[in-house]
């Protein structure tokens, strides 16, 4: 039989387990796994020394397209993800104008769709009011499913209170993603920002119990409606407890950052480049994150890449942005916590790879098997380098991981078959296209 691409005897990730195997490509798919001998290709993909993922989801990114393009646009955040390994995108709904009617929508689409090196998902904004517009949105192209925003972040986006999230949540079919802190008790407590406020003040405003309050909510509701939801970036020990015996139909997802970092010494070290909502919190709390990852209780890690320039982190605190780059370099920290025995590369595939794609429902993606999209991640988990400003594509110029050693770097991704970044180089594009869903 003859196939578009084999690519022979490598080293990969099937059904949760690390195999050797020879893949066979044909129209975009994987179309045999371990073909019979005799077979021929167009082209034979040698990746001697490399590891073959299935393609990487990035599960929550703000690509801020439309109308924050001076900080980044799709074409830019697109290509970083691609040169950091990531096949797919979900975009959020926070830009100007944020994206609550299906007008705003469809022009978003429109701008976004010649520009994608990868793949990518966008989500609908829910507003007070808008619950009929979101389920018209929720039909439309691309469309992955809903956000709510119960505390405000970058932009205006809000829906906070219990009346208001049960009648979104009980008139939407797709799920739901929520960034959970408390709108009130917020406005409560940035009015005791003491002047002269640095960004390590950043977890004391926006504290605990913000978190806490919005997500025994979230949780409340969904329950009642029984309407599926995503809890983004879980930041506290508490919540992790709260959802350790949640619903099925809940899921969750934690944030490199704050997994990595901790407070105070990130603060002490690099300000408000680590000032992100909900904030980077103390040790115990990062503790509590990397024991619910490893005992299954987070679902996912998404980047949740929401970059600023420099020029506006350096203002005073509190009118510096929140938000940090992050979608080039998921990969590289999750594979140098597989250097260090911390995950296990499996562990990472269903984080980013398998568990997104089931979450959100998407057709053929996040797996190796006959019948995909033949979406790939190529690594090398002997390669160390060092993260630096230089390497990033994103329009911002900067990462919070400049200077940071790893071991395990992205090498190259292939797009339904066709060969996208490789070398590290970004190749002929753009080939993403809008993702589509069971």
């Amino acid at each position: 039989m003859k196939f578009d691409v084999v690519i022979p005897d490598c080293d990969t990730v099937i059904e949760g387990k690390r195999q050797t195997a020879t893949l066979a490509i044909s129209n975009g798919k994987i179309s045999a796994i371990n073909p019979a001998s005799g077979w021929e290709a167009k082209r034979t993909l040698k990746t001697t020394g490399l590891t073959c993922l299935p393609g990487v989801i990035d599960s929550q990114v703000h690509f801020r397209d439309p109308g924050l393009t001076e900080k980044e646009d799709f074409e830019s955040g697109t290509r970083a993800a691609l040169k950091g390994g990531v096949t797919a995108i979900l975009d959020m709904p926070n830009t100007l104008p944020p994206t609550t009617t299906p007008q705003a929508y469809l022009e978003k689409l429109e701008t976004v769709r010649p520009k994608a090196w990868t793949h990518f998902g966008l989500f609908a904004g829910a507003i007070k009011g808008n619950a009929e517009d979101l389920t018209q949105i929720e039909k439309l192209p691309a469309c992955v499913g809903v956000k709510i925003f119960m505390g405000k972040s970058t932009g205006g986006l809000l829906l906070c209170h219990e009346e208001e999230l049960k009648e979104a949540l009980s008139r939407v079919s797709k799920r739901v993603a929520v960034h959970c802190e408390d709108e009130d008790l917020l406005e409560e407590l940035k009015l005791k920002i003491p002047e002269n406020a640095t960004s390590a003040h950043h977890p004391v405003w926006r504290n605990e119990e913000t978190a806490i309050r919005a997500t025994t909510r979230l949780l409340k509701v969904a329950i009642e409606t029984k309407q599926p939801v995503h809890i983004l970036h879980i930041t506290t020990k508490q919540e992790m407890e709260l959802l350790r015996n949640r619903p099925s139909f809940v899921t969750t997802e934690v944030t490199p950052q704050h997994l990595f970092f901790a407070s105070p010494d990130c603060y002490e070290q690099l300000g408000s480049r680590v000032q992100m909502n909900p904030p980077i919190r103390s040790k115990d709390h990062r503790e509590a994150l990397w024991k619910a990852l490893l005992d299954g209780t987070v679902d996912v890690i998404g980047s949740d890449h929401a970059p600023h320039l420099l020029s506006e982190k350096s203002k005073p605190y509190p009118n510096c942005p929140s938000g940090m780059p992050g979608v080039q370099t998921l990969l590289p920290i999750l594979l140098n916590w597989v250097s260090k025995d911390k995950l296990s590369l499996e562990r990472v595939v269903e984080l980013i790879c398998s568990k997104p794609a089931e979450i959100y429902s998407f057709k053929n993606k996040g797996t190796i098997k006959v019948g995909a999209d033949a979406d790939l991640t190529f690594v090398d988990l002997n390669e160390s380098r060092t993260i630096e400003d230089s390497w990033i594509e994103s329009r911002c110029k900067w990462t919070p991981y400049d200077g940071v050693q790893v071991k395990g770097w992205p090498k190259g991704v292939l797009l339904c078959g066709e060969t996208a970044m490789w070398d590290e180089e970004v190749l002929e594009g753009p080939l993403g296209k809008p993702l589509e869903y069971i």
